[in-house]
């Protein structure tokens, strides 16, 4: 059986006379034409389909429907033009010859609503998306999203997000150097870490807090660089902090498994970890070679 668009013909069985069947939406004057071009043709009604006899008919029927689709597409097309004359999309990613021509800069938001739209297709010699006028409408219903999109896409409009977004970044890390050479860390009322011994934080790592504030904290900027931070800020306060040593690293014993108390994401802190520890001591260790290294580059510099 073939289909092509709402036509559909089929071969009769091997049972009946020669001939096909076709079906295809009704429409008075598409059955005039059909009863012109087929008058030996019967309309059998308890299939719901046309037959036409005869050894040829599939192949005549298949001209005919073709020749239909032309005319049907052609109509299409007029009316589609029609509605572009009395509600026009005007925008400098559209021009009109005898289809409408899209060129946007890419994105894949408007390559998915192009392929969505029917008859609508790549022309790759010219670089556009062309769009019969047949399907004016649906072009036009997703029209304000391919615009969008396209002025997103422009080169100048790229270029200001790629500059905003260096100048968010750098400020975010500008805040976070000056937040952390204020050594302190917004840590629960209610739940106080140890002062002395080295614990984990969220944002700097393995450190030791030395002293505790009693004020509650108040709403500015760096607080948001403390994602477990959460609610009511004044229910957390500042605790300060310095770096551990090596030998206190070393001197720590982490918790059993079966010792490590839940709740990192609310705390903001919690007991060291093997791993946590292990990674402090490596960056302890960094940090004194290249002292090392300084101190002895200082030393053998020849004086002027």
């Amino acid at each position: 059986m073939e289909i092509v668009s709402a036509f559909e013909i089929s071969a009769s069985g091997d049972d009946e006379k020669p001939g096909a069947y076709a079906i295809f939406p009704y429409d008075r004057d598409l059955v005039r034409r059909f009863r012109d071009r087929f008058p030996r043709a019967r309309w059998r009604g308890g299939e719901e389909r046309w037959f036409v006899p005869g050894t040829t008919a599939a192949r005549r029927l298949a001209a005919w429907t073709a020749q239909e689709l032309e005319t049907l597409d052609r109509h299409a097309d007029e009316r589609g033009r029609d509605a572009f004359v009395f509600e026009p999309l005007e925008s400098p990613y559209l021009t009109v010859a005898d289809d409408l021509r899209v060129r946007t800069p890419y994105s894949r938001t408007i390559v998915e609503a192009l392929r969505s739209i029917p008859w609508a297709r790549w022309d790759p010699g010219e670089r556009i998306w062309r769009v019969p006028f047949r399907s004016y409408e649906e072009l036009k219903a997703r029209w304000p999203e391919i615009e969008e999109a396209a002025r997103r896409n422009e080169p100048e409009a790229r270029r200001k997000r790629r500059e905003a977004q260096k100048a968010e970044a750098s400020d975010e890390a500008n805040l976070i150097q000056t937040e952390r050479r204020r050594r302190r860390y917004p840590v629960p009322s209610s739940d106080l870490p140890p002062l002395g011994c080295p614990v984990a934080t969220a944002n700097w790592g393995v450190v030791v807090f030395e002293a505790i504030d009693v004020a509650p904290l108040a709403a500015q900027p760096a607080v948001g660089l403390y994602p477990h931070v959460q609610g009511d800020v004044s229910r957390y306060v500042w605790a300060h902090w310095r770096m551990p040593t090596l030998q206190e690293i070393y001197r720590t014993r982490p918790p059993r498994k079966d010792e490590e108390p839940g709740g990192k994401s609310t705390s903001g802190w919690w007991w060291a970890s093997r791993e946590d520890l292990q990674e402090r001591a490596r960056k302890l260790r960094e940090v004194e070679r290249v002292q090392r290294s300084r101190q002895l580059a200082r030393q053998t510099s020849p004086r002027i």
